[in-house]
């Protein structure tokens, strides 16, 4: 359940209504005392309270646990640019999606995914419908109160449900509020509901959004600790932030790609006009986030009462309930999480989420230069002469992040990478120490073992020093989903777009970069120059974006919505040789050359789904 760190399951109770089929799977010890043991009807459920919050756990349920990298609820960061899941085998979607293997037939997530949010989605109205006749709240002072918070709860949710939905399959049906009757022709109206366009889809969503926010607590700061991982005001506003940034991005906002996706009776899906609009509508939402005071970037110092870069970008993810966290899921799969990415001989890992090279590449040098700024024909990358960086020989000294002997590719990095990556000579986070080795015959090599990086890294964020997958120690901790550092981004990015040349610009993006340990730009110690064009600084925003937020599951989404995943996303994919030892493994070499076709811009609608419903039309080139 994704409502308390005290979680228990206790009872299953089976509640069948129509077409909705409700597991209350898990329970929060603190909220319930006693579950009977036998079958209740969906009256019971909805006369009494404590079953009544179950219901909603159940609904809550429903947003996914995506802190499993390599999981089939999360598989937009093995289908980016940032990491490879080693895997090839079955339960491992991403791989074959990757090279090509994909047709709206092939069911890959359907269940998972499409399914279940609409699951959730039928959950969540009919929560909201039945919970205002709850007897048990209604005899209480404060009943009514708590009745109308639950479906603002559920309205929330429900949004996050849709919003999900539109980020991968595009524009969906809007169900209606009612329950549909389990007696209902096939042939029925509400059983061939075609879909809504993009833009009735996301006005849908914020006008949710909206509705849900006026009662709801701010922000988890204003609730019992108990109740935190609920949705709050703050969590509508982010989401908000979130769904209008997408919604102004080149993808939706004005792609003549789509002028010919329609539904069967001719109404256009995708609105092929431009709107400026749009991206004001999506820096007002940032703003508002921003202005409400709630959050703020984590900061920690060192002994000597500086700020320590690596400890707070670390820390975000490791810190539960900080000043940086909008929204969480106490309930996750982060000790899995941790286990794929620790060494395998060292900790008795798996070392198996692979950082791409170029993830690697993008990511800035001490003094705040990108140190590749291209890459030729041959995949040869192009090197930034001013940026310190090279791909010649080891150190000869240490320094704060790196040993004596240390590639010369991972020396004088920014700290976020040091604490993103583990590459080949790092040592190991935990305190039993030792040396990362991903070459051939390494303690993580290719050699002896399906469990190994393809690319010669593998994945250190959000991985805490305290566990320990030999011993079976897991740090507990929420797995954070929602931000301060992203609606920085996403203020940005939209205000650079509307008002290029805002003062506001630089001023939030140099917050991020300042709390990274990097130069500014135009001020600070060693400041870089400041992007001279709006086509300059939208690069610089992006880049920034792409390192801050990464491993978060954004990139897969960014590149799409920017429309620049037919480059970023196909072709030769690369990494060390990880099938030799020193010295050739100190090479790039492609480990996967991928496919990325233009329907892969939105999901496939699942084939069973077109078969099923005659006015359901399926996505562009599928």
């Amino acid at each position: 359940m994704l409502i308390s760190n005290s979680i228990l399951m206790k009872k299953i109770i089976n509640v069948s209504v129509g077409l909705l089929l409700v597991l209350l799977t898990s329970c929060q010890k603190d909220f319930f005392d006693q579950v009977p043991n036998d079958q209740l009807t969906i009256e019971q459920t909805f006369q009494r309270r404590n079953l009544s919050e179950q219901y909603l756990a159940n609904v809550y349920n429903y947003i996914k646990d995506e802190s499993y990298l390599a999981g089939n609820m999360a598989p937009w960061v093995g289908l980016s640019d940032e990491m490879d899941i080693t895997y090839d085998r079955a339960g491992f979607n991403t791989f074959l999606v990757n090279v090509g293997n994909w047709s709206p037939s092939t069911p890959y997530w359907d269940s998972e995914l499409y399914n279940s949010y609409y699951k959730g989605i039928r959950s969540a109205s009919y929560f909201m419908q039945k919970i205002g006749g709850n007897a048990e709240l209604l005899e209480t002072t404060d009943g009514k109160a708590i009745i109308t918070q639950w479906t603002a709860e559920a309205r929330a949710v429900r949004a996050y449900l849709y919003f999900n939905l539109l980020r991968a399959y595009g524009p969906f049906m809007i169900l209606p509020e009612e329950s549909i009757q389990p007696d209902i022709s096939p042939k029925d109206p509400l059983m061939t509901l075609p879909r809504n366009s993009y833009d009735e889809c996301v006005n849908y969503i914020v006008a949710e959004l909206e509705k849900a926010k006026t009662d709801l607590p701010t922000h988890f700061t204003a609730q019992a600790d108990i109740d935190y991982g609920r949705t709050t005001q703050l969590f509508c506003l982010a989401l908000k932030s979130r769904v209008l940034l997408y919604a102004a991005s080149p993808l939706f906002n004005g792609n003549s790609d789509y002028s010919g996706f329609k539904n069967m009776d001719g109404k256009a899906l995708m609105n092929t006009t431009f709107d400026m609009q749009k991206w004001k509508l999506a820096a007002d939402a940032a703003k508002a986030v921003i202005e409400t005071n709630l959050v703020s970037l984590l900061k920690k110092n060192n002994s000597s009462g500086n700020l320590d870069p690596l400890l707070s970008y670390r820390d975000v993810f490791l810190d539960a309930w900080n000043v940086e966290v909008i929204f969480a899921r106490n309930n996750n799969n982060l000790s899995v999480h941790e286990r794929h990415n620790s060494p395998r001989g060292l900790g008795s890992g798996y070392a198996s989420n692979g950082p791409s090279q170029q993830q690697i590449d993008a990511y800035f040098m001490a003094n705040g230069k990108r140190p590749i700024l291209g890459y030729l024909a041959n995949g040869s990358p192009i090197i930034n002469p001013g940026s310190g960086y090279s791909e010649t020989g080891f150190s000869t000294a240490a320094d704060a992040y790196t040993r004596v002997g240390t590639y010369s590719m991972w020396v004088n990095r920014e700290p976020r990478f040091y604490a993103s990556i583990n590459y080949n000579g790092a040592t190991w986070i935990n305190p039993i120490g030792g040396i990362i080795n991903t070459t051939l015959s390494g303690e993580s090599g290719m050699a002896g073992s399906h469990d190994y990086s393809r690319s010669g890294y593998f994945i250190r964020k959000n991985v805490s020093p305290a566990s320990n997958p030999k011993t079976n120690v897991y740090t507990k901790r929420p797995y954070v989903m929602m931000r301060y550092a992203e609606i920085l981004l996403n203020y940005v990015e939209s205000l650079n777009e509307y008002a290029s040349g805002s003062s506001d610009i630089l001023k939030y993006l140099n917050m991020i970069r300042e709390r990274a340990g990097i130069p500014q730009y135009g001020v600070g110690t060693g400041a870089l120059p400041i992007p001279a064009s709006q086509v300059e600084m939208r690069e610089a925003i992006r880049n920034e974006r792409r390192v801050e937020l990464a491993f978060e599951h954004h990139r897969y989404f960014d590149a799409k919505r920017w429309k620049i995943a037919e480059q970023s996303d196909g072709g030769p994919f690369y990494g060390m040789n990880v099938s030799a030892n020193a010295p050739a493994f100190y090479q790039r070499t492609v480990f996967e050359t991928r496919i990325f076709k233009k329907e892969y811009y939105l999901f496939p609608i699942p084939q069973i789904e077109i078969n099923r419903n005659m006015n359901m039309v399926q996505n562009p080139r599928w």
